[in-house]
């Protein structure tokens, strides 16, 4: 079982993003507040989203949104990602996922190794957090499941390229589709695809 907390003196707040490495659509950051003192049976298999598999990432989510003290989920577009590059626009979705969270979150448990301060709230860096605090799981977990949602939406609007399963990674299918069909409104423009010798413009 992961960690419950970093620090159990404060109201601790994980954050994880998804589709940072995707060729389209937005990425997604989610910010979670779990309850610090209570024991929830589901908390023994959370884990990392990309450990775990759908159907049980759909039952998590459902715990998670109806347990947690406090939720959020916020999504930067590929029009905007272009603009300020994914890195930039990854740490956009997480502080507006944590500007959402009510109660405020008193310290911030980030996945990665880097973070540009929010506000004067003190937090800390977690390489492979998601994989060592329930809290950046759970982030984890909703980030996913959401954006899965979302791009699953688009499908219906552009078939062709398989974003129902692929959820627009660079998957051969996807690569072989963009040789085929060009680039929706929808991919990153600013991404490269080595594989085509093109820039997405």
């Amino acid at each position: 079982m992961l960690e419950l907390s970093y620090n159990v003196e404060v109201l601790e707040a994980g954050v994880d993003e998804a589709g940072r490495g995707c060729l389209a659509g937005p990425v997604f950051a989610a910010a979670v507040i779990l309850p610090p003192k209570l024991k929830l049976d589901w908390y023994e298999v959370l884990n990392d989203s990309k450990k775990l598999p759908g159907t049980l990432r759909e039952k998590l989510r459902q715990l998670i949104e109806r347990d947690a003290l406090a939720w959020s989920v916020a999504m930067i577009a590929a029009d905007e990602i272009d603009r300020i590059n994914i890195l930039n626009a990854t740490f956009k979705a997480m502080h507006d996922a944590i500007s959402m969270l009510d109660p405020e979150p008193e310290f911030l448990l980030i996945d990665g190794n880097r973070f540009p301060k929010y506000h004067q709230t003190p937090h800390r860096c977690m390489v492979k957090g998601d994989g060592t605090y329930l809290s950046i799981a759970a982030a984890s977990v909703l980030a996913k499941t959401h954006r899965d949602d979302y791009m699953k939406v688009l499908h219906q609007e552009f078939p062709q390229y398989a974003w129902d399963r692929n959820k627009a990674y660079g998957t051969e299918t996807h690569v072989q589709a963009i040789r085929t069909y060009g680039y929706s409104p929808h991919h990153r423009r600013s991404f490269q695809l080595k594989e085509l010798q093109l820039s997405l413009f």
